[in-house]
């Protein structure tokens, strides 16, 4: 047998003969050029995904116009641009005062040789180099990097559209991985500090205003933190209180649902969320987490990854137990038991989730 690529036609047998039979012979002896998949994907035009040289304008992308395809902004000024939808990876490259919101990027966003701009992002990966005064809403999965960049502040991701939920699946980010705090700077100067945090009361639309044209203005959008896909966590921010408890909803149909409950209970009642945390879990991993309580929790790690909850502030340990028992009766929940426990519970969890990722 043959393969399919090393089908040809066969030579006319004379080019008389081959003329004899007429235009009808001719057209069933000429074999159709073969289709592959490739050949017939949407071509890409690099100008869909690129705002290269603009000045004074405001320019974006509505959901499922990038769709996972690698973005390019370049040489813009006094701009506002806005990327309503998830990518593979973005490069921002001598940008100077702008606003630029980022849906959710697969891989890395690049910021190069920027200065004065204001932004929203969320991303696997972030890096910023030869940047100036660049003020930050991040959400971030690993450690943020700048190098050679001064004036850098930093603060936690807070919006909302309603396409936005699956732009983070479809990107491959979990909401409740977010280090936007963890900073890492490759080129410290001594008694220097390169970056620092926005004020906790910051509004995101005093830094990003939502869109003025009318095409963007049709994305429904909320900067209300109650609101945000990304739960908004202190961070580094230094705690209210010696007083956490870690709370561990286990995979399930209703895991997200829940701890976003469980968020809105806790926060409501002045509790502070200091960080969260999805990862998975083997047995010996959770025998160092939950130390006796570990049997009871093993069997629910083989349904998928864990989200973790800390939560800050005087009776916060008692504060979540008594609304676990209120709200998630019937939920298997892992809860510190005490406050002199909890803190252990809380270095326990997140130096092994930190080793797991990797940081």
């Amino acid at each position: 047998m043959g393969c399919f690529f090393s089908r040809r036609r066969k030579p006319a047998q004379g080019g008389q003969q081959q003329q004899a039979g007429g235009g009808q012979d001719a057209a069933a002896v000429e074999e159709k050029a073969p289709q592959y998949s490739w050949d017939q994907r949407a071509k890409v035009d690099p100008k869909d995904y690129t705002f290269s040289g603009l000045k004074d304008e405001t320019v974006g992308r509505l959901p499922g116009k990038v769709a996972g395809q690698q973005f390019i902004i370049q040489d813009c000024e006094n701009c506002s641009i806005y990327i309503f939808d998830h990518s593979a990876t973005i490069t921002i490259d001598d940008c100077v005062n702008c606003q630029i919101f980022l849906g959710p990027i697969k891989g890395s966003v690049f910021f190069r040789d920027c200065k004065d701009c204001k932004c929203i992002v969320a991303c696997q990966q972030f890096r910023t180099r030869d940047c100036r005064k660049l003020e930050v809403f991040l959400c971030c999965a690993t450690q943020p990097i700048i190098e050679s960049s001064t004036g850098m502040k930093f603060g936690c991701f807070q919006y909302y559209y309603p396409e936005l939920a699956l732009q983070f699946k479809d990107a491959g980010l979990s909401i409740f991985n977010n280090t936007w705090s963890d900073i890492h700077d490759f080129t410290p100067v001594s008694g220097e500090n390169n970056w620092g945090l926005l004020p906790e009361d910051a509004v995101v639309q005093d830094y990003v205003p939502l869109p003025s044209s009318e095409e963007l203005k049709a994305v429904r959008i909320s900067t209300d933190a109650t609101r945000s896909i990304i739960p908004v966590t202190r961070g580094r921010r230094q705690k209210s209180s010696d007083e956490s408890c870690l709370v561990v909803f286990f995979a399930g149909d209703y895991t997200t649902a829940n701890a976003r409950k469980l968020i809105d209970e806790m926060t409501g009642k002045g509790f502070q969320l200091v960080q969260t945390k999805e990862v998975s879990m083997k047995a010996e991993e959770a025998h160092r987490v939950f130390q006796q309580h570990a049997p009871e929790f093993i069997p629910l790690l083989e349904k998928g990854p864990v989200v973790a909850l800390e939560f800050n502030g005087d009776g916060a340990v008692e504060g979540c137990q008594s609304t676990i028992n209120d709200v998630f009766s019937g939920t298997k929940v892992f809860v510190s038991e005490s406050k002199a426990s909890a803190s252990q519970d809380v270095e326990n969890f997140y130096n092994f989730a930190d080793m797991q990722m990797g940081m």
